[in-house]
């Protein structure tokens, strides 16, 4: 089948799958404790996408061009059995590339399983090694030698790591350039990732943005930066390499400089909403479709007729008053 393109042209090449919005993690930018608690009600198992009902929305998706595929939350390792996912999707024609962004708690017991499933590569969230800063960020006191541990489980597993830092002016900007120099020369991308203003209960505003220009610059300084060209058209991070040959940095700036015009990305939530944008406020229903008595060429026809009307540029059109819209939270979709 043909490829789909958006009002602006833009193909769908990647799907991010959230295969459960729970986390063991109660992070401040992501999923803030006073709004979601402890005891907050999560999806019932029923209301979750099975495995098969997903395997079925990736076959149908790489009939319209996705190649890649990556698995979020909430926190994936949470789903029971989530190996045999990723078996399932890598045998799948045309997907040739499966990732996971985890926070690393569980991947010492996880990290081999899904590498021989089919796991291609990882991504753990860690927004600090100074283990004060760390517990204060993740609020359910998770000390940073525990995800050290996780990103060793993936590296002995065989899985390339990248680590993604969201940093946040107030909380741990000063921890920046000791994460740069604790991943130069691992083989390990550490990517400094701005703060941005998706969903509405973290309580986002401008003045907690700090841009990447500046974290570059900071870096830059103690070590000498060269930039990079893009690996593949659509790729989210600014690449940086050390010019000491010591590996590589990547910034995500969408904030302040926007990637829309090239976003290739679709979003699959736990109970089966697509969205087509990460600052959306409403999803397209797949699981209704996937438990009615369509078929394969109905639901085609249904994502070639979401992709086809996409327009959307959130990043682009961003001001103080559209960061106040109603809009999915994060942890919902994986960011």
């Amino acid at each position: 089948m043909e490829p789909v393109l958006d009002t602006r042209s833009r193909p769908l090449r990647d799907l991010r799958i959230s295969v459960t919005d729970r986390c063991d993690f109660r992070c401040v930018y992501c999923m803030p404790k006073e709004i979601f608690g402890r005891d907050f009600e999560f999806l019932r198992r029923s209301e979750l996408l099975t495995f098969e009902e997903i395997a079925r929305v990736v076959r149908i998706a790489a009939g319209l061009g996705v190649h890649k595929l990556r698995l979020t939350g909430g926190e994936p390792l949470l789903r029971r059995d989530l190996e045999r996912l990723v078996g399932m999707l890598a045998e799948i024609d045309g997907i040739d590339d499966i990732a996971m962004t985890t926070n690393g708690s569980l991947l010492p017991r996880k990290a081999q399983a899904l590498a021989d499933a089919g796991l291609r590569r990882v991504t753990v969230s860690l927004d600090s090694l100074d283990d004060d800063v760390f517990r204060a960020v993740n609020d359910v006191d998770f000390p940073v030698e525990r995800v050290l541990d996780g990103i060793a489980a993936a590296v002995a597993a065989g899985l390339p790591v990248k680590v993604n830092m969201v940093v946040k002016r107030g909380l741990n900007e000063g921890s920046v350039l000791d994460m740069a120099g604790h991943f130069r020369g691992t083989g390990h991308i550490l990517r400094l990732i701005e703060y941005m203003d998706v969903g509405t209960t973290n309580g986002w505003q401008m003045d907690d943005v700090v841009p990447a220009a500046e974290l570059v610059e900071a870096i830059g300084a103690e070590w000498p930066l060269e930039p990079v060209d893009p690996a593949y058209p659509g790729e989210v991070a600014r690449r940086y390499r050390y010019a000491d040959g010591a590996g590589e940095i990547g910034v995500i700036a969408s904030v302040t400089q926007p990637f829309c015009h090239d976003c290739s990305r679709a979003r699959l939530s736990a109970e089966g909403r697509l969205y087509t944008c990460l600052f959306a406020a409403a999803g397209h229903d797949l699981r209704g479709r996937l438990r009615g008595d369509g078929g394969d060429e109905q639901l085609d026809a249904f994502l070639r007729r979401i992709w086809g009307r996409r327009s959307d540029r959130y990043s682009e059109l961003r001001t103080a008053e559209t960061s106040r819209r109603p809009k999915v939270e994060m942890s919902h979709i994986g960011g």
